[in-house]
């Protein structure tokens, strides 16, 4: 599947704002149901909304070294996913089934999301 950089942009940015939603909306409103403190969850909530921003510019003003930027937000991404693992071992006896569900699924699904970003950026200086 080849994609090109700035389309990632896009689709990272909406996958950023989705999970800003569902982590500092829905999961806290149903904070019982998943155990993640309300405190942790504005946390990574807030991170995902910097990720959009990001993702908006690069995709709108970027031109030049499109690459360097995709390895960046790449580079966000994993490391948010650090973070998020982390927070889940910290928090894991209160996180109830549902929760752990959840941060499993995110982790997949922005995994997946890094890899593609850091093979495109590759295949593309590649390319050049």
């Amino acid at each position: 599947m080849k994609l090109q950089p700035k389309t990632l942009f896009l689709i990272d940015g909406f996958g950023a704002l989705l999970s800003a939603f569902l982590l500092g909306v829905v999961l806290v409103r149903f904070e019982p149901i998943v155990g993640m403190p309300v405190s942790t969850l504005y946390l990574l909530a807030f991170l995902p909304c910097l990720f959009a921003l990001y993702d908006l510019i690069c995709y709108l003003k970027v031109k030049k070294q499109v690459l360097l930027f995709l390895k960046g937000i790449a580079t966000a991404n994993l490391l948010y996913c650090i973070l998020s693992t982390c927070l889940v071992v910290h928090h894991y006896a209160q996180l109830t089934a549902l929760g752990l569900v959840y941060f499993i699924m995110e982790l997949i699904i922005v995994l997946i999301l890094v890899i593609l970003q850091f093979k495109t950026a590759y295949k593309e200086s590649t390319n050049s």
